[in-house]
């Protein structure tokens, strides 16, 4: 059996070691009350269990619910219901993914609110650039760390792997290639690449990426031109753009319009009236 204080240290070192984990504890009355297990994934779906709740069949079971909120975009902490033979055991899982990184490729005016954001979020952000006085910490305080690069190497000093998310806003077509390239060269891929420009800007850079050899369905996956279709033209409204992209990307979902999607007025008043489905006055 696990207890509290370890299940929380192994669930803090999965975060720091790039690791999920889901610490199970049964809740419902009965001899295993109050008993925890840990289960911990990496990105390749490698997995190692921690304690047991006394038998093996209800470590399998909770196991397996664990693994579903794992693996579960929109998974939660909440509690599940395992049936076990004639009787169902409940259990609270806490599920905690490791920190995702947002990258920041160009320090210009769309880099500094979508660094601001992309920090409330939740994400480790990064920013690179090539210029001494954009590349600071005074521009970027939101930012976990602040870097001068050369763009024909920009990420040298950082790991980009599949909890990586790259977006590209650097000045110039010549640094967006260069930049592009080095990520689709990668071996993992990341969560996501985006890129900012307009469609010639775009078409340009992935005509010269297939005619040096970069795969057709590695292009496939850029998010480019980057962000959600609201109308946006102000820095701002270009980063809460991509960072709406960047949330339905992490979280799932169609990026419509809820009130498009639930079509409250249609379904419910399709007479034009003031009464609800039931006949009632609203």
């Amino acid at each position: 059996m696990t207890g509290a204080l370890d299940a929380t240290r192994l669930a803090l070192d999965a975060v720091e070691e790039g690791l999920s984990s889901a610490v199970a504890l049964v809740v419902s009355e009965g001899p295993k009350m109050g008993r925890r297990l840990v289960l911990t994934r990496d990105a390749s779906g490698h997995e190692m269990v921690h304690g047991t709740l006394g038998d093996a069949p209800t470590d399998a079971g909770v196991v397996a619910l664990a693994r579903s909120a794992l693996v579960d975009p929109a998974g939660r902490d909440g509690v599940r219901t395992l049936a076990t033979g004639e009787e169902a055991l409940e259990v609270y899982l806490e599920v905690r993914h490791p920190v995702p990184d947002l990258v920041i490729v160009g320090a210009g005016h769309i880099a500094r609110p979508m660094c601001r954001v992309g920090a409330m979020l939740g994400f480790r952000v990064y920013v690179l650039d090539d210029r001494p006085d954009f590349a600071s910490r005074e521009r970027f305080p939101d930012a976990r760390a602040v870097h001068r690069v050369d763009f024909s190497d920009p990420f040298r000093d950082l790991t980009i792997d599949e909890r990586s998310h790259v977006l590209l806003v650097t000045r110039g077509h010549k640094y967006d290639y260069e930049c592009l390239v080095r990520v689709l060269q990668q071996e993992s891929a990341p969560a996501y690449v985006g890129m900012i420009g307009s469609r010639r800007r775009v078409r340009a850079t992935y005509v010269r990426l297939l005619e040096d050899g970069i795969p057709r369905e590695r292009l496939a996956a850029v998010h480019a031109p980057v962000g959600l279709d609201i109308g946006a033209e102000t820095p701002e409204e270009i980063a809460v753009a991509v960072a709406a992209e960047l949330v339905r990307v992490r979280r799932g979902g169609s990026g419509t319009s809820l009130r498009d999607l639930e079509r409250v007025a249609e379904r419910f008043f399709k007479d034009g009236g003031t009464e609800g489905p039931q006949g009632g006055t609203t």
